[in-house]
C-alpha cells in the first residue's frame, strides 16, 4: 500500500531537514571542494524533497527532472546580476539563490537527485498493488 500524501509530506520535511543539516555539518568541518560539491548535491536532494512535498504522487522520473531543471535554472540565473543583488541583502536569499555561477555545481545537482529518484522508483514499485491474475 502506498504512503498517504500526508505521510509523504512529513517524510519530505524530515528528509529536507536532514539534508540541510548534513550540508551545514559538512561545511562546518571541511573547506574547499568537498564542502562545495556536497553542498550542491545536497541542495539538489533538498529540491527533490520539495517537489515531492508539493506533489506527493508525482512519478520519480518527473520529480527528478523537475528538481534538476529547477537547480539548473537557479544556477544559470546566477549569470545575471539579480541573484547576487538579492543575496547581498539576505542570508536566507543567499542560501536559496547563491551568488555566483559555478559550472561544476551544474554537474553535482544530478548527483544529489538521481539516487533519490532510484529510491523513490524502487519504493513506488514495491508499494504498487499487484494486479490479481485470473
Amino acid at each position: 500500500m502506498p504512503f498517504a500524501p500526508r505521510w509523504t509530506r512529513l517524510l519530505m520535511v524530515v528528509s529536507a531537514a536532514g539534508f540541510a543539516a548534513a550540508a551545514y555539518a559538512i561545511r562546518a568541518v571541511t573547506d574547499g571542494p568537498i564542502g562545495q560539491y556536497s553542498g550542491a548535491a545536497l541542495s539538489g536532494a533538498i529540491v527533490y524533497t520539495i517537489v515531492l512535498f508539493i506533489r506527493p504522487t508525482i512519478s520519480a522520473p518527473v520529480a527528478g527532472f523537475a528538481a534538476i531543471a529547477y537547480c539548473w535554472f537557479i544556477e544559470f540565473a546566477q549569470l545575471t546580476p539579480v541573484p547576487a543583488a538579492i543575496s547581498e541583502r539576505s542570508w536566507f536569499a543567499r542560501q536559496l539563490l547563491g551568488a555566483q555561477f559555478d559550472l561544476v555545481d551544474v554537474l553535482w545537482y544530478p548527483v544529489g537527485v538521481l539516487p533519490l529518484v532510484a529510491v523513490h522508483w524502487f519504493l513506488r514499485a514495491r508499494t504498487r498493488p499487484v494486479a490479481d491474475p485470473q
